[in-house]
């Protein structure tokens, strides 16, 4: 009818065989979604002040603040949240990536459109100078 006799079954074969690629591909993306929701990031400031996590979206899902914080002005305290919130969303690119390449591994295309898209969103914060500056050695 349209090919070679005997080319029914092959051509039939490969569309099984096509159908079953598809499937498995869903499949594998379904478990990545899954993965993907459920990754979070947690940070904590250099001092150990502070400390958050966020959420796949790079939503704060937890904030933790120890009681040394009475010792710190309003404004540092402020600066501490924000700095570490954004050190543990610029760190999500890199877990998604992960959970990515377990799940779907032999789609790079999709996965480092997705990781560049959050890479862009969430980039390096800028160094704190506080955080920047070489310790000082002090002898006692």
């Amino acid at each position: 009818m349209g090919g070679p006799v005997g080319s029914g079954g092959d051509a039939a074969a490969g569309v099984d065989r096509w159908v079953a690629e598809a499937k498995a591909k869903a499949q594998r993306y379904q478990a990545m979604q899954a993965a993907v929701a459920g990754v979070s990031v947690t940070e904590s400031s250099k001092d150990g002040v502070v400390t958050v996590t966020v959420d796949s979206a790079g939503n704060l899902s937890d904030l933790r603040i120890t009681d040394r914080v009475r010792e710190l002005p309003g404004a540092q305290v402020a600066s501490l949240v924000l700095t570490t919130v954004r050190r543990a969303q610029a760190r999500l690119p890199e877990r998604l990536g992960e959970v990515m390449a377990e799940t779907i591994g032999d789609d790079t295309r999709t996965r480092d459109t997705i990781v560049g898209n959050y890479r862009a969103k969430f980039p390096e914060p800028e160094p704190d100078p506080e955080e920047a500056a070489p310790p000082t050695n002090q002898v006692r």
